[in-house]
């Protein structure tokens, strides 16, 4: 386990297992770097260093009053791989920390990286507009935050159903990990919460999508209701040249725990050099070259 000081002077805590080219994780709003253990146990099996740390204001992470926007927060990713000397790394981002890349990539530049997977990402936009008319109206956002604000333990009972599916009749985790999500989610101060709420809800990411110069993976539920298909894995696929799309047909937004056995399979497979493969009630779709 490490502790790495941002640019800022922000501490944030990671953790690391095995050895072997570095796959960097970053985890989703509002969960911790253990959302990752299963994925990273596989991982440093297969020969590879799992590295995983806390977001800014999260988990055994440092909570300073700022720096939950993604300039930030891209740079933080930054300060981690340089902590670890990172190179020929693969970057994974559920949810939330597909954002991070995404900015990564476009304020670092791609010199590190071999290549990408995005698991439920946000990326490239969340919010609802004339030019994303898939996406999710801003009231939801403000009534997240007045439910938030108003009984954070209660309103991650009903998020976290959502999250994971429970819903769905296909989908199932068990109660435990639902209270293990709650829990962890309980561990972010209320005030980064807030803030990366805001800032995964309103962020464009659309112009660092040209950034994407390596392999890319997207894997995405198709009854995701957190992060809608439509609005974010299905556009970035056509926009990222090159890029593979993979959908769990009627999957939730929790895949890392939903879906843990076929995540590992397709994560694996890609970072072997061979190719994800689409099972049984999926999409594969290889996204067409588009112009810079």
């Amino acid at each position: 386990m490490s502790q790495i000081t941002t640019r800022d002077k922000c501490t944030l805590f990671a953790k690391d297992l095995g050895t072997g080219r570095p796959v960097i994780m970053i985890h989703g709003w509002p969960l911790t770097a253990d959302t990752f253990d299963d994925l990273g146990v596989a991982i440093a099996e297969a020969g590879m260093k799992a590295i995983a740390y806390d977001r800014r204001g999260f988990g055994r992470s440092e909570q300073p009053a700022g720096g939950y926007d993604y300039d930030t927060m891209a740079d933080d990713l930054a300060a981690v791989m340089d902590h670890y000397d990172a190179q020929y790394a693969t970057l994974i981002g559920f949810s939330m920390g597909g954002g991070e890349i995404a900015r990564y990539l476009s304020r670092h530049g791609a010199g590190r990286v071999k290549n990408v997977i995005l698991i439920s990402s946000v990326v490239p936009s969340m919010l609802k507009t004339a030019d994303n008319p898939e996406g999710v109206e801003q009231k939801v956002f403000d009534g997240m935050a007045e439910a938030i604000k108003a009984d954070r333990p209660h309103f991650w009972t009903g998020f976290f159903k959502d999250f994971y599916g429970m819903r769905l009749a296909n989908t199932v985790v068990s109660d435990e990990v639902l209270q293990w999500s709650a829990s962890m989610s309980m561990q972010a101060g209320l005030n980064p919460t807030l803030a990366c709420s805001k800032a995964f809800a309103s962020t464009d990411f659309g112009p660092d999508l040209a950034s994407f110069t390596v392999p890319t993976l997207i894997i995405h539920g198709t009854k995701d209701k957190t992060v809608p298909i439509d609005a974010t894995a299905r556009k970035a696929a056509k926009a990222i040249a090159g890029s593979t799309l993979i959908e769990y047909e009627n999957a939730a937004h929790g895949l890392l725990a939903s879906h843990k056995n076929r995540i590992r399979e397709d994560v694996l497979a890609f970072l072997s050099g061979g190719s994800a493969t689409a099972t049984s009630g999926s999409v594969k779709a290889q996204a067409e070259p588009v112009a810079r």
